[in-house]
């Protein structure tokens, strides 16, 4: 298990250096001159000309991205170009809002699309299944900012239930996540209701339904547990889905977090914070698929013993 580990981590090295790669490229392709963004259009020549030097955006392109990954390797992401305070509190500042939203919209997506899955596969071609595989299509196909204006119209413009911006509460939260959690929960309902009806159809069911064991117990304690396989790998591309989609929902819900920041920084230019909050979403969505591969031998001994 640990040579595995190491084996991924090793591989993923790759895959952090191309992100970054392929971020630092586009941000320097992008139309706009962040010295003169931020000096301001009547700005003196003079005064953007300093600023590309204070910026290191004078030097060659080459040397602006060794430079780059050799301060990313260090940890030292920089200043900021917009108010120069050091990226690295930004991040830290504004990290713990994106998680605390990206794990209850996981949360949700996982027992909403557990639920529904699972009801689905087992009232297979009855107006329940019909009705869950109807929502689970809209949740995949339904884009992130349509629903999360929906619900701010529906529970806080007419019932007045819950608020509809900001950060702060639980109830300010409740909002978001499930605008984020619901492509989740259809993926996650899909591939659990094919992965249940693949395993009901195996010998083994058969064998345990004829010694006596009630359907219930067939399908929690064995069903389940052998269909979750595809459903953790599923698991392991949402992290990335609720990292990438809180961009949209923050800015949709006005929320101060890593996905708001990105877009004040695009909208700004801002190329140190853009490229340590991609870094920081690389490496994470890294990890959480590293765990995902871990957690496949505890689930399934055929995977532990090979």
């Amino acid at each position: 298990m640990v040579k595995t580990i190491i084996g991924r981590l090793l591989a993923s090295i790759p895959v952090v250096l191309g992100s970054l790669t392929i971020v630092f490229l586009i941000i320097h392709w992008l139309p706009g001159d962040p010295a003169q963004m931020i000096a301001g259009d009547d700005a003196a020549p003079d005064r953007v000309a300093y600023l590309r030097e204070q910026f290191g955006l004078n030097r060659p392109l080459w040397q602006q991205y060794v430079s780059y990954l050799w301060d990313s390797a260090r940890g030292d992401f920089g200043k900021s170009f917009a108010n120069s305070q050091p990226v690295l509190n930004r991040l830290i500042a504004q990290l713990p809002a994106t998680l605390s939203l990206a794990a209850l919209s996981t949360v949700l997506a996982i027992v909403i699309g557990a639920a529904l899955g699972v009801l689905s596969a087992v009232y297979r071609n009855r107006a329940l299944d019909y009705i869950v595989r109807l929502l689970s299509l809209l949740g995949v196909s339904m884009p992130k900012f349509w629903l999360g204006i929906l619900l701010i119209l529906v529970f806080s413009v007419q019932l007045q239930l819950l608020p509809a911006i900001g950060n702060g509460s639980f109830k300010q939260l409740i909002m978001p996540a499930f605008a984020l959690g619901v492509t989740g929960a259809g993926m996650l309902a899909r591939m659990i209701r094919n992965s249940v009806l693949e395993v009901i159809g195996e010998p083994f069911v058969v064998t345990l339904r004829a010694k006596g064991l009630t359907d219930r117990a067939v399908l929690y304690r064995h069903v389940l547990r052998n269909a979750l396989l595809p459903a953790i790998t599923v698991l392991g591309l949402l992290v990335g889905e609720m990292l990438s989609g809180a961009v949209v929902t923050e800015t949709v819900f006005s929320r101060q977090g890593l996905g708001k920041m990105v877009v004040d920084a695009i909208n700004q230019k801002d190329i140190p914070v853009i490229q340590a909050a991609i870094l920081i979403t690389a490496v994470f969505t890294i990890v959480c698929n590293l765990l995902v591969d871990i957690s496949y031998s505890y689930v399934d001994p055929r995977v532990r013993k090979a």
